[in-house]
């Protein structure tokens, strides 16, 4: 249930491996319809994504219309620049068009003889008991009852699938939602198609309680995402004509709004967007429904994990059939333990990289500590990965990045009273120190 990203791409494993799939989505068929304004956020590809789509094949196609960033670059309120690698040398997460990956994944599915897409289908509910769904076709407005054996639920943040799963005994769930919204807009491209920022780059303008961000495009432009409080002295409420966006804008991101000349149709145009936290479980019911992605563990964007913490969930499904063939009883409670702790993990770190991101990355403190941690990882390769690394450019469990990363996070603490600029990282007090806190470090 659900045609999504996470949803065609569990086709293509399931269909690997001789299954019968029906997939049931809601929406009409992306590829058909036009584009949807305001909703055409760019997501953050990195190796736990990577790693699903090269699982069914897929990875070279989607290299070819990604583009690496290879670090963040912060601009401040006078348009000066400071810039923090994503990684080591090469690393780099990748930008995608979501709407353009997830046709992909759709052509492929439709390409295989196993797999059939139905769009236009609304799941009004699910008969756990009878193990049937009840659907209604968007197009005639007829209703019909759809047997099922296996449900997989990839119906997103608001899964109907996981609201039948709600009415069942001791199902724990909560929901919770940042006091932020989010607001798409664009950064036009330049004669030619030029980019008119630096390409290879995550552009991000920290402002302490709201932040904009901004990711290339294959054709020169930028998709921007506005963070913004939707409440108070600066936020969505305060700004209700164009003459206050524009005076807003010029104020706070001075040297993009030359790049933007639709600004302010934009901002009226394009809806507010919603930033909401799911948890629950179990995320199975016996052996018949399990729920995958946003529906079993919706994220804010932060870290920009939500897309790779899905297609890792397929990953790790995948390997669970391998190890137990048809025991699907088996297979779906292994996969909720596994997958639990780490969801839980990846909302925490998601949150933590909210704050990060719209306040830290402008302070030098954080900057010289970002490039002390580089130094450490260089010097003590086999004990030192950070945080962000753990998450973005390694497969180490979410929770088991989290604990490490807390751990990190307190030895900085330590060090960096000592250390002024980063010139003091070779003292020979300072290596002293680094020595000993390392002797207890093991990740």
């Amino acid at each position: 249930m659900g045609a999504g990203l996470v949803g065609s791409l569990l086709s293509l494993y399931l269909a690997r491996r001789g299954h019968e799939v029906t997939v049931y989505e809601r929406r009409a068929d992306p590829r058909k319809a036009g584009p949807v304004e305001g909703r055409s956020i760019n997501l953050a590809l990195s190796d736990r994504g990577w790693r699903a789509l090269e699982g069914v094949g897929v990875g070279d196609e989607i290299r070819r219309v990604a583009i690496p960033m290879y670090r963040r670059v912060m601009h401040d309120a006078h348009g000066n620049l400071s810039f923090q690698p994503y990684g080591q040398d090469q690393q780099a997460i990748y930008s995608v068009s979501r709407a353009g990956l997830n046709r992909t994944l759709l052509d492929l599915a439709e390409a295989n003889p196993r797999i059939q897409l139905r769009f236009d289908q609304q799941c009004l509910g699910v008969d756990l008991r009878e193990r049937t769904l009840a659907l209604r076709d968007a197009g005639t407005g007829e209703q019909h009852t759809q047997p099922f054996r296996r449900l997989f639920g990839t119906d997103g943040a608001y899964s109907a699938v996981r609201a039948a799963l709600q009415r069942t005994d001791r199902f724990n769930y909560s929901q919770s939602y940042l006091e932020y919204g989010y607001k798409e807009l664009n950064i036009e491209a330049g004669p030619g198609g030029e980019w008119r920022l630096e390409k290879n780059a995550l552009h991000i303008w920290p402002r302490g309680q709201y932040m904009m961000i901004a990711l290339p495009n294959l054709d020169g432009s930028f998709n921007c995402t506005l963070f913004f409080p939707y409440e108070g002295l600066h936020s969505f409420a305060a700004l209700q004509t164009p003459a206050q966006v524009q005076a807003f804008f010029e104020e706070v991101f001075p040297d993009v709004v030359p790049l933007m000349p639709e600004l302010q149709q934009e901002f009226f145009q394009n809806p507010v967007g919603s930033l909401v936290t799911v948890r629950c479980f179990p995320w199975a019911f016996d052996d018949d429904v399990v729920l995958l992605g946003d529906a079993s563990h919706a994220i804010v964007p932060f870290y920009g994990q939500g897309m790779n913490a899905g297609f890792e969930d397929c990953t790790v499904l995948n390997e669970l059939l391998e190890q137990h063939g048809p025991d699907w009883a088996v297979i779906f409670d292994q996969f909720q333990r596994q997958r639990k702790p780490n969801a839980d993990a990846m909302a925490e770190l998601a949150v933590y990289n909210f704050e990060e991101m719209r306040d830290r990355v402008a302070d030098p403190r954080f900057l010289l500590q970002k490039k002390i941690e580089s130094k450490l990882s260089a010097q003590y390769p086999g004990q030192w990965l950070s945080l962000y690394s753990q998450v973005t450019f390694s497969h180490t469990p979410y929770a088991e990045a989290w604990q490490n990363g807390q751990r990190q996070e307190q030895i900085m603490r330590r060090l960096m009273p000592h250390i002024q600029t980063e010139a003091d990282f070779d003292r020979a007090d300072v290596q002293a120190l680094i020595k000993s806190e390392m002797l207890s470090v093991e990740f």
